[in-house]
């Protein structure tokens, strides 16, 4: 089955064949670590690592390389080691290890490889210096710039005119500056920052220098998907393919550009500077991260996504549901099976999780309304790789269900009591242990082997 993705460059939605099937590449831009991650710093890293999943299902796992950066030197992480009196790497390291639990709660993968900043320093420099030789940057007060100007493809990624960019995005439009839109490549450190030696004085890289130079490192020339979010098509990736490019003699920096819509606040884009952020770090002490990572995928990844308590509580319910499902299956072994070929389908058309999720629907109704040990195998083992395609659905139904619930062995009880009061025919005192639990908000299904609850 084919597979299509939207190119950002090309403003269409082709069908994605990697240079070479042995090793497809795929780079997504990560975090910068100088603080806890909110909800939309999460959407690409679940989306992507759903094409992680879908790539290596296609592919083999052992073809597959995605490298997720880890921006840890960056203006705010030098204040913010500033404030506190402390190394940048006190800063990073705490924030870095913060992002890997939050991602895995959410199920998301390590990716195969994690660059750092200040890990490729000497290939950001090396980088510089070859800018500088053939002519694309130049120096002026101690920074390094490219000079937009030398490079003719610029803006063709964000298809929009260079006054145009500028007007929406933050560039910094300094004296020395041969052009407004020229960005930094280098620049000079204050006695309080830290800092590199390079042949063009001591300082620290610009942030969109890093990127070309980890991709440079790990994979060449060309990787296969260059991806991340709708804010970094300028100026950070058109950045990235005019630095590579040019450094490059003109070979493509990645064959296909692949970005993720925004998250809503009701009406607002989600921002820190509106004050409606939603940290993943405070979100997680009220929902299960698999509840975050099925919000995130209830929309198409291109479009917007309204986030609310009210999406995140249908998705509770839903999942809910699910796992109920799951639980009632606890007793039959699952049959190896592939994910239906419509739920595939529907991923491998651009990862129209909506459709997707629609398919698996209707994959759980078949479960509910499976007769025999064979059909309910087979259900569920497509259930089971289905959910490995999107990262849901593997973790056990009962701890699932007892999450944090101080009260779930008593409430266990009771639906256990109840249940054996049906089967004595004792109607009084199953309706007594109903009313009691509907007074909890406990929602019961029966079933003929037994019945499940979740909160309501």
């Amino acid at each position: 089955m084919s597979l299509a993705l939207y190119d950002t460059r090309t403003r269409r939605k082709r069908d994605f064949e990697p240079a070479n099937a042995a090793q497809v590449t795929m780079y997504l831009c990560g975090p910068t670590v100088y603080s806890y991650a909110h909800i939309g710093n999460f959407r690409p890293a679940v989306v992507f690592d759903m094409l992680f999943r879908l790539l290596r299902s296609k592919y083999g796992a052992d073809n597959v390389v995605y490298a997720r950066n880890i921006t840890d030197i960056d203006d705010k992480i030098n204040q913010a080691a500033h404030e506190q009196q402390v190394d940048i790497s006190v800063i990073t390291d705490k924030f870095t290890a913060i992002y890997r639990e939050n991602s895995s709660t959410l199920n998301i993968l390590s990716p195969n490889l994690e660059p750092t900043a200040t890990g490729h320093m000497d290939e950001m420099i090396n980088l510089i210096s070859r800018l500088l030789e053939n002519g694309h940057a130049y120096q002026a007060e101690g920074h390094v710039l490219f000079s937009v100007s030398s490079f003719e493809g610029y803006g063709k990624l964000s298809g929009r005119d260079l006054k145009d960019m500028l007007a929406g995005a933050r560039v910094n439009i300094a004296a020395y500056k041969r052009d407004p839109a020229d960005f930094v490549l280098w620049k000079p450190s204050s006695e309080t920052e830290p800092s590199w030696d390079s042949p063009f004085g001591a300082g620290r890289p610009g942030w969109h220098t890093e990127c070309s130079a980890m991709i440079e490192a790990n994979f060449g020339t060309t990787i296969d998907i260059h991806a991340g979010g709708q804010d970094l098509i300028f100026p950070h990736h058109e950045n990235e393919i005019a630095q590579s490019m040019c450094v490059h003699e003109g070979v493509p920096l990645a064959r296909f550009w692949l970005h993720n819509g925004f998250l809503d606040m009701g009406a607002e884009k989600m921002s820190k500077s509106l004050g409606n952020v939603k940290l993943v770090h405070d979100l997680l002490k009220d929902w299960p991260g698999e509840v975050l990572r099925y919000a995130l995928l209830t929309a198409h990844y291109r479009a917007p996504l309204e986030w609310s308590e009210n999406l995140l509580s249908r998705t509770r319910t839903t999942m809910d549901r699910y796992y109920g499902t799951l639980r009632r299956l606890s007793d039959v072994t699952a049959s190896l099976e592939d994910a239906p070929k419509g739920f595939v389908a529907a991923l491998c058309d651009d990862l129209n999780t909506p459709q997707a999720m629609a398919k698996l629907a209707t994959l759980f109704k078949q479960a509910n309304m499976a007769k025999t040990d064979a059909d309910r195998a087979r259900v569920k083992g497509q259930i089971q790789a289905a959910g490995v395609l999107v990262g849901l659905f593997e973790q056990d139904p009962e701890t699932w269900f007892q999450r944090d619930d101080d009260d779930a062995a008593q409430i266990d009880a009771m639906v256990a009591a109840r249940f054996k009061a049906r089967q004595d025919k004792d109607w009084a005192e199953a309706d007594r242990l109903r009313d009691q639990l509907n007074a909890l908000k406990i929602v019961i299904e029966d079933g003929p082997n037994g019945s499940i609850w979740r909160r309501g």
